[in-house]
């Protein structure tokens, strides 16, 4: 077997316990989730557990980060859609709007989202994980564009990060109680309402001084 088989063996084993774990965490919580079950759905060996991640407390935060890369890269791409150039802003952001919005209401983001906090008293820096991961580069990249759109003359920004708090607020408040915490699906018109009273809600407060003057 080559170098770069074995490697890539390797990879695809980690990654598969990784998976394995999130889903064993996220369905059972840490005290319950066992190894031993952990390694059965990766289908590998016990020992092969450990020998990627020492102990348990360290495999349940590397299934965090890296459920929490997943969910960067799904969220990136949302944000990505929106550009300055954009001719009509209220359907430019309420389309990014709603993609963000199947990011949040994602099976697995749910599901990161409960064992976050099943399990926060007792690992407090998974908190830290998520945000340092996904949470504060999504919203910086929010800003990001944003910013953009108010150099463009078509947002009055003068924060451009707490905009974009304001905007995934706006967003993702009633979500909790609508999707009873991932418990219950919400159709995709549902999410493309809640995405376009958010977006109602954000230009009446940074639409440009002038366009607010004018209404």
């Amino acid at each position: 077997m080559s170098g770069a088989v074995a490697a890539r063996g390797r990879i695809d084993k980690r990654q598969a316990i990784l998976t394995a774990a999130f889903a064993v965490f996220a369905h059972a919580g840490y005290a319950q989730a066992g190894v031993d079950t952990i390694a059965a759905r990766a289908g590998v060996a016990k020992a092969t557990v450990y020998s990627h991640f020492g102990d348990k407390e360290s495999l349940l935060r590397q299934a965090v980060a890296a459920a929490a890369d997943q969910a960067l890269a799904a969220n990136l791409t949302a944000v990505d859609q929106l550009a300055d150039r954009d001719a009509d802003l209220r359907a430019a952001l309420e389309g990014v709007g709603v993609r963000l919005l199947r990011c949040h209401c994602d099976e697995s983001s749910w599901a990161l989202r409960r064992l976050l906090a099943a399990e926060i008293h007792q690992f407090p820096d998974l908190l830290d994980i998520i945000h340092t991961r996904a949470a504060d580069r999504v919203a910086e990249a929010l800003a990001d564009r944003l910013a953009r759109l108010a150099l463009a003359g078509h947002l009055h920004t003068p924060d451009p990060l707490l905009a974009a708090e304001q905007f995934f607020a706006l967003l993702t408040g009633p979500m909790d109680r609508h999707a009873r915490l991932g418990t219950r699906p919400v159709p995709d018109a549902d999410l493309r309402a809640f995405s376009r009273a958010a977006v109602d809600t954000f230009l009446r407060a940074f639409a440009p001084r002038s366009a607010v003057s004018q209404g």
